[in-house]
């Protein structure tokens, strides 16, 4: 008999080979006695964020609502699902609830249904009845039904109730400093968006400021900013790279920079991009479902809270620092090494194909901060930067609709700096955000969804027919990244492996 502890460390990527086909094929919902499957979606996770998908092209708006609306229903299914798992055996439970666990089982794609459904209601408005009455379809009408319909219900009501004056409504508008270097609207007629938005209480961080990043260029003031050497640098920089007609840009760096724009209504906007890349990862790694509902609450957590990380440094500072079209249009900054050029444009463009720049501060990047949030909760998840993936879009002016990418990194970097190349950010807005966003992504992870815990040693999987020690140790620490057990053991013989974890 072989047997052996091991214990996650929270920063430790390890070799995870063949583990989500084990998962995979141990995992898997069971649906209820005579369900009519074929008519069903047959990945609720999947289907309920491609509805938010989609209501996120219907609101438009700024990303911090998005990111929060997303952060609700996946916490909501989070919740539901962990309920109705938790009720069938203490081992499958995927961790610490996030606001409320029900007791009494049922139905689990009916918890999830029920839950996505009434948090979408509550946030967007009584128009998502089709969309329910498609994913219960595979479903008849049972006692195990009608009790996941309730899990489902009492876990949307929790988060609608546990989100109730998180801020989130502050309508209070924004005054504009008559200073070089403060932020100017940029599309007029229209105030700038969501000015408040870094005071919203956060998911998982113990403030908005947090994490804050350090002032651009260690400056304390507009004129100590515009007149320092790394600001006529940066100027210089997006006023070759950015514009519409550069002949400095590479194809590529056009090709990106419109890939991962996606700032027009209509589009999924960046969280929606965010979420498409995690079902694309998730789908190429055979993340099972049950597994699959708490990456994508994780994911929805980090990215609810780096809207607020961004948006705080953005309007909340001693600094909102102008976009560069309105640096690089201005009359004069102050600066004799910076020349502008009032007929300047940034490559960004609507839909009618005129130039503008998002309507509020450029310090720091939503892109990026979104980006290496992300990028740092995907590593925890998978243990391992080096996955390759290849994303798409939904911008209108993309030039491919593809990308690939060789590692979670390799993404966040890029969408970190295409925000320099659509000429509507200065390098430091990505830059700068690289620490705050990776350390909020491994906060969240680690303060958020937290480990089972149980006094005694409970079974978690048996194997018939499979003794290799590390299949059955690649199997412990992934559910360990996941955040279900921390601690595992391995008890293999000639015949078997038995999974141990508390």
């Amino acid at each position: 008999m072989l047997s052996f502890i091991k214990r996650r460390s929270l920063r430790r990527f390890g070799v995870l080979a063949a583990t989500a086909v084990t998962l995979a094929g141990t995992l898997q919902a069971v649906a209820p006695p005579g369900a009519a499957l074929a008519a069903a979606p047959s990945d609720h996770v999947v289907f309920w964020n491609d509805v938010l998908l989609q209501a996120y092209r219907d609101a438009g708006g700024a990303p911090g609502p998005l990111a929060r609306a997303g952060a609700m229903m996946h916490v909501a299914m989070y919740d539901a699902a962990n309920s109705i798992l938790c009720a069938r055996r203490e081992a499958d439970c995927l961790g610490q609830p996030y606001v409320i666990k029900v007791a009494g089982g049922g139905d689990f794609d009916t918890a999830l249904d029920y839950a996505a459904h009434d948090t979408l209601k509550a946030l967007f408005g009584d128009k998502f009845g089709a969309k329910l009455t498609e994913a219960q379809s595979g479903t008849p009408a049972s006692p195990q039904q009608a009790a996941g319909q309730s899990v489902g219900k009492q876990a949307a009501q929790a988060i609608v109730q546990n989100r109730t004056n998180d801020g989130s409504a502050n309508q209070t508008p924004y005054t504009f400093q008559p200073t070089p270097g403060a932020f100017q609207r940029t599309v007029q007629g229209q105030e700038p968006a969501t000015p408040n938005w870094g005071a919203v209480r956060p998911f998982t961080m113990t403030s908005g400021s947090q994490f804050r990043p350090p002032l651009p260029g260690g400056a304390t003031t507009y004129q100590q900013l515009l007149t320092s050497s790394i600001y006529t640098e940066q100027f210089n920089e997006v006023k070759s790279l950015g514009e519409r007609t550069s002949t400095i840009r590479t194809p590529d760096q056009t090709d990106a920079a419109f890939f991962w724009a996606n700032d027009l209504d209509g589009t999924y906007k960046p969280p929606g991009q965010i979420f498409a890349h995690t079902q694309l990862v998730a789908r190429d790694q055979h993340v099972p479902v049950e597994s699959k509902v708490k990456l994508f609450a994780q994911v929805a957590l980090a990215m609810a809270d780096a809207s607020i990380l961004a948006w705080d440094r953005k309007y909340l500072g001693t600094i909102d620092l102008w976009r560069p079209e309105t640096a690089i249009q201005a009359q004069n900054d102050g600066n004799p090494d910076t020349m502008q050029d009032p007929a300047w444009k940034p490559l960004s463009q609507d839909r009618n194909g005129v130039s503008f720049s998002p309507n509020f501060p450029a310090y720091v990047s939503g892109h990026a901060t979104f980006a290496y949030t992300w990028a740092a909760v995907m590593r925890h998840w998978f243990g391992r930067d080096d996955i390759a993936y290849t994303g798409t879009t939904e911008d209108p002016h993309k030039i491919s609709t593809e990308r690939h990418f060789d590692s979670f990194t390799d993404a966040a970097d890029e969408n970190a700096h295409s925000r320099l190349w659509l000429g509507v950010h200065w390098h430091f807005d990505a830059d700068s955000v690289l620490n705050p966003g990776t350390e909020l992504g491994d906060w969240s992870v680690d303060h958020s969804l937290l480990y089972n815990t149980s006094d005694t040693e409970l079974l978690y999987l048996h194997r018939d027919g499979v003794t290799d020690p590390e299949e059955c140790d690649n199997t412990g620490r992934q559910i360990s990244n996941e955040h279900r057990w921390e601690f595992w053991r391995c008890d293999i013989d000639g015949q078997s492996f038995d999974l141990y974890v508390h």
